[in-house]
């Protein structure tokens, strides 16, 4: 690599210029633009929904934004606040807040500090892929279950009806339904109506950025109408200025308290972030690093604890709309603050008149996407571990709720004791001669032994202290498979690894099995478990059974033995 790759690897912006050729600076500047239309409704909702005041969502999407998009490498990808992050924020930091709108604030830039630390660090440390423990259907139970409780929380704004905050969110919703209260029928009108706008425009005229155009409609009817007047919601002001300098509370028993929310939102934020990014770089065909970019994602965050903001994301939905818009680096999402920016500066008092029903059919929109109940039902017809994994990970996050973080804690915690689980039970088989030349499952094919005194067992499994013992119980069946064995081949080609334990178990396995006037022989070894065996001392004792590289060279060998009546 040379030096100004190397740089360029540290500091990504230094590579944007080789892009913009072509028309790819006028794509950025474009995209850029775009986005902002998107961004500042979506922003003023998503602090909405963290229960912060609107201005924190477009603090969030100035610096953080910029800082995500200088230091990751997808260019991309548009950073800001997003919902499942605003959800996330709102659950952990309301709840101790205990309605000061202050207190809420400070922990949200706390959980920002903290959460953007943790990514950091894993970017710093090539740890990235820790966060690769969620499984994927795991994480689409915690989704679909984050995005079905987020429509439950905006449904009643939508009708411009309070929701009390009694207990699990679920029975809320459903005292509410119970209780019959009255809708605020300018509200539902309003929420409807920008509902229902913003489904025909996706529907019928995807292109058009429906987003703005309908929450610019909704503010003018708004004014226009006297909805606030006649006791409707509106966002009201917002400070016309930028964003104050900030300090978290350095507190450690409030840190210690938060880490864990921190853990939750540094992880799915994540996630949202590389889905886009892979997704976004498999059609460009430019590679993204997964380090990198959660270095530029948690330095975003960082920069929010200072800035005023809330804990940021990548968004799929911008993320999708700024590569559609032929942006081609980060610049795009320095055009995008830079029109947010403007925004603060002279546009917040054009911005007070925006109801706040219409905010919540925004949220209701962009989260619609998140559902896909199909994903899980592919799972568990894929896997039934898999599907038991989403399924619980879905119920428990519903069940939680509002604090969603105790549902995705259940999910990391069952897809590891799943993977245990599947890592316990690994496939063992004896082999039979197939009619096309190779050595299979000889019960699923009907085959018979290649030998009387000879067994061919295969093991597709690491050989650890987790898979020792169901490769122990193998080894005696296999001994135990005909009258008269007198040697086991193990088809060596699925172990790519062994620990000591495993190597303890093989050394009793060639004591018990020469008391047994038996023996053991090996095909297919891999060089790593050689090495090992090497290592151990025990590689002596059984090179002369084990240097053969297939089943049939050692059949061959073996079967030649054992008609000389002499010991394998």
């Amino acid at each position: 690599m040379t030096d100004r790759a190397r740089l360029e690897h540290l500091l990504p912006f230094l590579g944007w210029p080789r892009h913009w050729g072509g028309g790819g600076l006028r794509g950025d500047v474009i995209a850029g633009l775009t986005v902002a239309l998107v961004m500042i409704p979506q922003s003023l909702a998503y602090a909405k929904l963290a229960g912060l005041p609107p201005q924190v969502g477009l603090y969030a999407a100035l610096l953080p934004a910029v800082v995500a998009a200088l230091f990751g490498s997808c260019g991309q990808l548009s950073t800001g606040p997003v919902a499942l992050s605003g959800l996330l924020v709102g659950a952990s930091i309301l709840p101790l807040a205990g309605g000061d709108p202050t207190r809420a604030l400070a922990l949200a830039l706390l959980l920002a500090l903290l959460s953007g630390l943790i990514q950091l660090a894993l970017g710093v440390l090539r740890l990235g892929w820790l966060l690769n423990l969620l499984s994927v259907p795991v994480l689409m139970g915690f989704v679909n279950a984050a995005a079905l409780i987020i429509c439950l929380t905006q449904i009643p704004p939508l009708f411009g009806v309070s929701m009390a905050q009694t207990g699990p969110l679920v029975l809320d919703f459903a005292h509410l339904l119970i209780d019959g209260r009255m809708l605020h029928v300018p509200s539902a009108a309003f929420g409807l109506g920008a509902l229902a706008a913003l489904v025909l425009f996706k529907r019928f005229a995807p292109r058009v950025p429906s987003v703005p155009l309908v929450v610019a409609s909704a503010t003018a009817l708004s004014a226009w109408l006297g909805f606030e007047a006649n006791g409707g919601e509106v966002i009201g002001h917002i400070p016309q200025s930028l964003p104050a300098l900030s300090l978290p509370p350095l507190q450690p028993d409030l840190a210690m308290t938060l880490m864990p929310a921190a853990f939750v939102v540094a992880m799915v934020s994540f996630m949202e972030a590389a889905s886009s990014a892979k997704l976004i770089s498999g059609r460009t065909r430019q590679a993204w690093d997964q380090d990198q970019e959660l270095i530029g994602q948690g330095m975003g965050k960082i920069a929010a604890a200072f800035t005023s903001g809330m804990p940021v994301s990548a968004s799929f939905s911008r993320s999708a709309l700024n590569y559609a818009s032929n942006a081609r680096t980060g610049l795009s999402s320095v055009v995008t603050a830079g029109l947010i920016l403007l925004t603060l500066l002279y546009l917040t008092p054009l911005l007070w008149h925006l109801p706040k029903p219409a905010l919540a059919a925004v949220i209701l929109q962009a989260v619609g996407g998140l559902l896909d109940l199909k994903v899980l039902r592919r799972a568990w017809r894929t896997n039934r571990d898999d599907g038991a994994g989403a399924a619980v990970t879905f119920a428990a996050t519903l069940a939680f709720a509002p604090n969603i973080q105790n549902g995705i804690f259940t999910g990391l915690i069952l897809t590891l004791a799943l993977m245990v689980y599947r890592g316990m039970r690994p496939r063992v088989a004896l082999l039979g001669l197939h009619a096309d030349g190779s050595y299979r499952d000889l019960q699923r094919f009907g085959l018979p032994h290649p030998h009387p005194q000879l067994v061919v067992l295969r093991f597709d499994s690491a050989l650890s202290f987790v898979t020792a013992a169901p490769f122990e119980d193998g080894m005696l069946r296999a001994a135990r498979a005909q009258p008269d064995v007198r040697i086991v081949l193990v088809s060596a080609a699925g172990i790519n690894d062994i620990d000591a334990t495993g190597l303890y178990t093989l050394a009793g396995l060639m004591e018990r099995f020469h008391a047994q006037g038996q023996s053991i022989a090996f095909c297919g070894l891999k060089k790593q478990v050689i090495d090992a065996m090497e290592r151990d001392g025990l590689w002596a004792r059984i090179a002369e059974q084990a240097r053969y590289r297939s089943e049939q060279q050692a059949i061959t060998a073996l079967v030649k033995t054992l008609a000389a009546g002499s010991p394998a």
